[in-house]
């Protein structure tokens, strides 16, 4: 087992306008990536569960050419309203950074 924030080369989350996030998982070599893959554990039913949204919501995609995988999910609280404690999105992929892969 190994976690995504040992094994990533790169989590990141940033603003996809004011009313949804995107979160980038990439990973240094095709090797890791199709590892990762493999276990199925990256996927639209994990960020579901860590981001508390219907899988439905979830935009899931995988790209094997930049060794990544990329979601798209809705924010609880438009960027900037009242009660919004991260107006760029930019600290949203800590979650991910706790996900355990059986690598």
């Amino acid at each position: 087992m190994a976690l995504i924030r040992d094994i990533a080369q790169v989590c990141k989350s940033k603003n996809a306008g004011p009313f949804e996030l995107t979160i980038d998982v990439v990973f240094e070599d095709q090797a890791m990536f199709q590892k990762v893959r493999a276990t199925g554990v990256i996927c639209p039913e994990l960020f579901a569960r860590l981001y508390g949204v219907d899988v439905k919501d979830v935009l899931f995609t995988e790209f094997p050419a930049g060794n990544a995988f990329k979601a798209t999910i809705p924010r609880a609280i438009p960027s900037g309203d009242v009660g919004d404690t991260d107006v760029y999105g930019a600290q949203q992929h800590a979650p991910l950074l706790e996900v355990d892969i059986p690598v």
